[in-house]
């Protein structure tokens, strides 16, 4: 398996910007598409973003459509989530998860490791 870990989280904002970053150690991170989730309190986890292994292809939750962008560097083994415009609505854990699958769907039973999370504040 691959160990994440996640970073870039804090306190910004309504409207402001984060990058969340995504390091990943283990196996090799190419083998593996990636995703973003969240949970917010009182709330399920659920998907905002996911992209293939080669970053081809990316795929995003309409609440985060046009304001967030998953990417990734196969060579740092990192995963990004660049953040803008961002709501308190966004306010959450910010969990990334490694899938084998080719393209992995929305579902947390899809992805076989997961990060310790990152805190995201938005404040209005």
């Amino acid at each position: 398996q691959v160990q994440l870990v996640e970073s870039g989280g804090g306190l910004v904002q309504a409207g402001g910007s984060l990058r969340l970053s995504c390091a990943a150690s283990g196996r090799t991170f190419s083998d593996y598409a990636m995703g973003w989730f969240r949970q917010a309190p009182g709330k399920e986890r659920e998907s905002v973003a996911r992209i293939t292994r080669s970053g081809y292809s990316t795929f995003y939750a309409d609440s985060v459509k046009g304001r967030f962008t998953i990417s990734r560097d196969n060579a740092k083994k990192t995963v990004y989530l660049q953040m803008n415009s961002l709501k308190p609505e966004d306010t959450a854990v910010y969990y990334c998860a490694a899938s084998i699958r080719i393209v992995p769907g929305t579902a947390e039973y899809d992805y076989d490791s997961w990060g310790q999370g990152t805190q995201v504040t938005v404040s209005s």
